[in-house]
């Protein structure tokens, strides 16, 4: 581990975007209608600070085991509070618009308040997986036909992919739509030509607030005519991701030194289908070496492990749907009259359920694109590090395409060696700029960008002050599994940050005033030391996690044990 931030490719912020507010990987006009703002809702992740000491240092087994039964205690403990207000209150008139009758086999309703879920895993399952069979079946069928022919398939994949992504979206959206997004990708491509960087983040940035930004916004959606349920979402879906993808092409094509990329290059990257609406977004030179190359061939099990992924997905998404069952974490929050009746264990557990779920819906559904992808031959970026693994805001995302693009582009190129504070605080402040505006400008969009930028940089100085005597000589005094313990107290407190910093945009403002105010005022000092034991917890179990994975990646011998020393395990 290192002592500079860097952005990790595999952390979002956020606990990345949300209903009423946003809601992570929303659907641009889902999340607009929840939040108020125009825009596709999703959330990224920030630069990564680390602390070197004590990464692999152990605690004794007994005391391990002592941390799992407190969390696994707390987490029934919690959920049967939960599970007693859902079951209590199902027939509310609150309740009427989000619970609706569920599965015959429980004999209860479900709670369907997450329209991205019933989107994507019911009422537009079918279509969905149409269109991405549809993908997988005509590129199959290429690389059978085009031999035949005197076609090399493997040099002509990306054109074919790029054919049918095309077709795909005139057949869904019309010719309007795809006659804007033309439009967007050639006044992009004219700007990329001229090879300066300023001037195509500025053109991409223009053309990114062109969709986010009233009355712009409107006007092109009034472009598009018919009308359907998912159309509104399709279109700021398919303009926003092009507008990122193209301007990634702008920034890549600046850096070739000899000539440029064609603009047929530039349409077989933007219309890759699996990722055309929903993401993730891979960086231009990535999809255009991968996608390009010749020499294709499977790694040992690679069916395996895709076919395994694939029924993984299609159990979390059955568990999730039974869970909806017994447990109403969603639309629970919606009614604030409910909430100040709650318990401090029942609130807590709501707001740690939502984020978590939030991570289920993102890495189901990157999980289900991306499974379509490798089965192109491309290494999509992967799904978000699960949240209950994070106990810092530099690693906290839910999209890691976007949170990738931003660490390129933005947070890297102007925080260079990312060790200097005025700079990392002004690649962070840009990084968090770009995110609102591809969130959608509004005023919750600007809290949640103020507090997690802080967040981020919080944690830089933090680790500025105790790198510094007399901090650093008190910690190199004690032993590294005692720096642990004191280091997993922050980090602790430091989760709760970031759940209330970020469930403001997965629920609303009023509930995360609700949650802080029974957590940290009225609940003081039973509930907020009590809930802090338990996420003490759960953070020294993930770094035992970190560890181990460490000691795989850089084996180090066991020492022998001494008299008075804690035994490394």
């Amino acid at each position: 581990m290192h002592h500079s931030w860097s952005f990790q490719p595999e952390l979002i912020i956020v606990w990345s975007e949300s209903p009423a507010p946003l809601r992570s990987h929303s659907t641009a006009a889902a999340a607009a209608r929840r939040t108020n703002c125009s825009g596709y809702n999703r959330k990224e992740r920030l630069p990564v600070h680390r602390f070197a000491m004590g990464i692999k240092a152990a605690l004794p087994r007994y005391e391990l085991y002592l941390y799992t039964a407190v969390l696994g205690l707390a987490l029934i403990w919690a959920g049967s509070w939960i599970f007693e207000a859902s079951s209590d209150h199902v027939n509310r008139k609150a309740f009427k618009e989000s619970v609706k009758p569920g599965w015959h086999y429980f004999g209860r309703k479900m709670d369907v308040a997450d329209f991205e879920w019933a989107m994507w895993f019911s009422t537009f399952r079918n279509h969905i997986l149409f269109a991405l069979t549809g993908h997988v079946i005509f590129a199959k069928i290429f690389t059978i036909v085009a031999p035949k022919i005197g076609i090399d398939g493997c040099k002509h994949r990306s054109l074919i992919f790029g054919v049918y992504g095309g077709v795909a979206v005139l057949v869904t959206m019309g010719w309007t739509y795809m006659a804007l997004l033309l439009s967007h990708c050639i006044i992009l491509y004219s700007v990329a030509l001229v090879k300066k960087k300023w001037l195509c983040f500025a053109a991409g940035l223009g053309t990114l607030a062109s969709i986010k930004l009233e009355p712009y916004n409107s006007w092109q959606e009034a472009l598009v005519t018919g009308s359907f349920d998912l159309q509104d979402i399709l279109f700021y879906g398919g303009c926003g991701f092009t507008i990122m993808r193209c301007m990634s092409f702008g920034l890549e094509n600046c850096e070739k030194k000899d000539g440029n990329y064609t603009f047929s290059d530039l349409l077989r990257y933007n219309f890759y289908l699996p990722f055309f609406f929903f993401g993730p977004i891979m960086t231009f030179d990535l999809y255009h070496a991968q996608a390009n190359n010749t020499q294709l061939t499977r790694r040992e099990r690679e069916m395996w492990n895709i076919t395994t992924k694939a029924l993984l997905h299609l159990g979390i998404i059955l568990i999730v749907d039974v869970f909806f069952h017994y447990l109403y974490i969603l639309t629970i929050p919606t009614d604030m009259k409910l909430v100040t009746k709650l318990s401090d264990w029942c609130l807590a557990g709501l707001a740690y359920s939502n984020l978590v779920y939030d991570w289920v819906k993102a890495a189901v559904m990157f999980g289900v694109i991306n499974t379509v992808a490798t089965l192109d031959h491309l290494d999509p970026p992967q799904p978000p590090k699960c949240i209950t693994m994070l106990y810092v805001f530099a690693e906290t995302h839910f999209d890691r395409g976007i949170n990738d693009w931003l660490c390129k582009y933005v947070y890297d190129y102007i925080g260079e060696d990312h060790t200097k504070i005025f700079r990392e605080l002004l690649a962070t402040i840009c990084t968090f700029a770009v995110t609102t505006l591809w969130l959608g400008p509004c005023d919750l969009v600007y809290l949640w960008s103020f507090f997690n930028c802080f967040g981020l940089n919080f944690e830089l100085w933090v680790a500025k002050l105790f790198s510094l005597p007399p901090f650093s000589t008190i910690e190199g005094a004690m032993g590294e599994a005692m720096s642990r313990r004191i280091r997993g107290v922050f980090n602790a407190a430091n989760f709760w940050a970031i759940v209330l910093y970020n469930v403001l945009s997965l629920n609303s403002l009023e509930f995360a005033k609700m949650v802080a105010r029974r957590l940290i005022v009225k609940g003081f000092p039973l509930s907020t030391l009590s809930v802090l034991l338990v996420t003490y917890c759960g953070v020294q179990l993930v770094k035992e996690r970190e560890r181990q994975q460490a000691l795989l990646q850089e084996p180090e011998p066991v020492k022998p044990v001494d008299d008075g020393k804690e035994k490394a395990e």
